[in-house]
């Protein structure tokens, strides 16, 4: 008996076990870009521009933008610049070789990134959201940068122009499992240099970027929804005259 309440607790604890795996970090809510079409087309701007370089989304093809009220035209003049065709998948131009030689591993697709993340600290988004603004200076680390929800992280700071480069500021603080240890504990960020936008634009740009992830994992969730309710609708009116013409029938019965 004492080992199935042994099996059950390791069991309870593994999603904080699985959060802890990821730094501990705790997650900002992302905001809702769902149903923001000007958001959204930003969001894909800035995929492109700083995303695409070395991350492949290829499930998701350019003229699915059509979707955020883009035409073809604007999405050839604005987000095509390699020569690829508006049909074509949104793929990188670099060769996973060459992006394991420098970073030290292949950069995952995107496509579903945001539905992949999802975890009992939060949605995908609220993970892509924190991660994206909590980079941090590190001059051990071979980018110069760090991250509190991924500690040693190969991903460089892609955005540190927009954003700027901050600094972790960490005080020391006794255990409080072992009194005879300390730890070190995260309190705050400093400004070492300003970016070409203030925190609040940051800020805004990356829930736009997260936003249009969200939408590109899945572009068909709206239509998803609104179909659930009517279909939700329709059950409830037929369990209704199902329920009703049971009682009827049994009634002559009777």
């Amino acid at each position: 008996m004492n080992f199935h309440k042994k099996i059950l607790a390791l069991l309870a604890l593994l999603p904080a076990l699985a959060f802890a795996a990821e730094g501990g970090h705790p997650l900002d809510r992302a905001p809702d870009r769902s149903h923001d079409m000007a958001a959204l087309q930003n969001g894909a701007k800035l995929f492109v521009n700083y995303c695409l370089n070395c991350h492949n989304a290829s499930s998701m093809r350019y003229n699915r933008l059509r979707d955020l009220g883009l035409t073809e035209e604007q999405i050839k003049n604005n987000l095509l610049f390699t020569g690829e065709k508006v049909g074509e998948m949104m793929t990188t131009s670099m060769p996973a070789k060459d992006a394991k030689a420098w970073f030290g591993v292949v950069p995952p697709d995107l496509s579903v990134i945001a539905r992949a993340k999802a975890g009992p600290g939060g949605t995908g988004g609220d993970y892509l959201y924190t991660y994206l603004r909590t980079f941090y200076k590190d001059d051990t680390r071979p980018t110069g940068f760090n991250n509190l929800v991924l500690p040693n992280v190969a991903m460089p700071h892609v955005l540190w122009q927009l954003q700027g480069i901050q600094g972790a500021k960490m005080v020391t603080e006794k255990d409080p499992h072992d009194a005879s240890k300390t730890i070190h504990k995260f309190a705050g960020f400093e400004q070492l240099t300003p970016g070409t936008m203030s925190k609040l634009e940051f800020d805004t740009a990356v829930a736009d970027l997260v936003g249009y992830m969200e939408w590109m994992a899945e572009p068909a969730q709206q239509l998803r929804k609104r179909l659930g309710v009517w279909v939700v609708l329709f059950l409830t009116v037929f369990a209704f005259l199902a329920w009703r013409l049971n009682a009827s029938y049994w009634k002559e019965v009777k």
